[in-house]
């Protein structure tokens, strides 16, 4: 079956997407609010917040373009900053999964489970960039050369990533001021408001019932348990009812 959608369909659930997104602190978007800005083609910096990356720390510029056919057809993507990475091409562009078109692929052995689908997202492929950057995929390189230092001579591939670090934040926009974490403040915790009950005027039924066990209960309260006498009572009570 094939799938088409319009321009402004397309344009509609980018609208949302980047709304969503916006929120984040790992991405920033860069001209979403100029005059030229396309809808169909963003371009913003990813941010690595991760002290176990060898990549921690950087502001990565990178662009996504999107066609009509969006989100039937995947995106496209590159840095905008030189990266020596296993799977990143010299011009930007990436070797991974999920940006290849839907349907699963005999020839690389790609199950259809791995490659784009119209139910992801923009989101999606972000989050698998951010980590594919810190679990490269050696076996099928796009950098050969960085594929082998990664292996052979990871002091060295670690080395070479924190330098592109060093020259990714020259690219941080005027006065943004990079995440140093991701984690939230937790919540505050409830207080224990000791003067409810004795503030409220409401009676509060609590299930029991207003008769019969009250007595009970002020008989285990005193240290007595009701009498068999107690019992054969209400069963006379219930079978005269």
């Amino acid at each position: 079956m094939s799938y088409r959608t319009t321009a402004s369909g397309a344009m509609t659930r980018l609208m949302s997407e980047m709304k969503a997104l916006r929120k984040e602190k790992w991405i920033h978007f860069e001209d979403d609010e100029s005059a030229n800005f396309n809808i169909l083609k963003w371009r913003f910096g990813l941010m690595v917040i991760n002290p176990d990356s060898a990549f921690n720390g950087g502001y990565f510029r990178a662009e996504m373009v999107f066609s009509d056919e969006y989100p039937y057809q995947p995106p496209k993507f590159r840095f905008l900053i030189p990266i020596t990475h296993p799977n990143v091409y010299p011009d930007g562009q990436l070797c991974i999964s999920i940006l290849h078109t839907p349907g699963e692929d005999l020839m690389s052995g790609e199950q259809a489970s791995e490659r784009w689908s119209p139910l992801q997202g923009a989101e999606s492929v972000l989050r698998s960039v951010l980590l594919l950057l810190d679990d490269p995929e050696i076996n099928s390189p796009a950098n050969v050369d960085a594929s082998v230092l990664y292996r052979d001579r990871r002091e060295d591939y670690n080395k070479t990533a924190r330098e592109t670090v060093e020259r990714s934040k020259k690219d941080v926009p005027p006065g943004f001021e990079m995440p140093v974490s991701f984690e939230e403040k937790p919540p505050p915790k409830a207080e224990n408001d000791d003067d409810f009950w004795a503030e409220s005027d409401e009676e509060f039924d609590f299930g029991g019932s207003d008769t019969g066990d009250d007595d009970e209960m002020e008989d285990y309260e005193d240290g007595e348990e009701p009498s068999e006498d107690d019992d054969d009572n209400d069963s006379n009570k219930n079978s005269k009812q």
